[in-house]
């Protein structure tokens, strides 16, 4: 179909959304600024949530998925999605809608000589608690990674695929893909992007993990950062 962008849409016992997700992605590949296929990573739901992705790929021919045989975690859900991306460009957006599919034209628009465009959310509709650990969290990433990004946990990017398939991969690493960009000498950029509440659902991150599980893996990163591996190659015996 000559696809040029592969959203990926990660999701666990996410049922009470997944209709809605079809609806309004059906809605953006009308509009879309490339040739757009959605992948469902399926990470080990136990709800009901495979059945309606399995439904929802048999009615609608730019619709696929895979599914884990248990749950392994966001990290690995793209992981996997950048794995079996086979297109240019690589999206990513949570099941829960809270950032809007319209807006990835907003973030193609700019994608020109980045390797990374990601959002960053506008007026936050989420609640005290979760903005202000948010908040703590990106500050505690910034200081490590220096990454300059005001909001690398927003649900919304777009990313180069030969530089997403050359990420190193570890446990909370959708906190890190701009920092992991910058390893690979690519260019990264923010734009605004709209957001709204979560409707259906529930939250997978906490109080917690929003702050502890971003501590520890600034280490992992600082730790990756001095034994990463970068090179170029310039010319090749054909």
């Amino acid at each position: 179909m000559n696809y040029e962008l592969t959203i990926i849409v990660p999701l666990y016992n996410e049922e009470e959304n997944l209709l809605r997700v079809e609806e309004e992605l059906k809605k953006y590949l009308k509009i879309a600024l490339k040739k757009t296929c959605v992948l469902f990573v399926n990470d080990g739901s136990s709800d009901n949530s495979l059945k309606l992705v399995e439904e929802i790929c048999r009615k609608n021919t730019d619709f696929h998925f895979i599914s884990f045989e248990e749950n392994q975690g966001l990290s690995a859900a793209i992981k996997a999605g950048f794995d079996y991306s086979k297109t240019p460009l690589t999206g990513y957006i949570d099941s829960d809608l809270q950032t809007d599919p319209e807006d990835f034209n907003l973030l193609l628009k700019e994608i020109g000589e980045y390797a990374l465009v990601t959002g960053v959310r506008t007026d936050r509709k989420d609640s005290f608690v979760k903005n202000l650990s948010s908040k703590i969290a990106n500050g505690i990433r910034r200081s490590f990674t220096h990454d300059g990004m005001d909001d690398t946990g927003c649900p919304l990017k777009v990313i180069k695929t030969d530089y997403a398939k050359r990420i190193p991969m570890f446990k909370g690493l959708h906190r890190f893909l701009p920092a992991m960009i910058m390893l690979q000498n690519g260019k990264t950029k923010q734009v605004p992007v709209r957001h709204y509440p979560r409707i259906a659902g529930k939250a997978k991150f906490h109080l917690m993990n929003r702050l502890v599980g971003p501590l520890l893996d600034c280490f992992a990163y600082l730790w990756m950062k001095k034994k990463y591996i970068n090179y170029n190659v310039t010319k090749r015996d054909e």
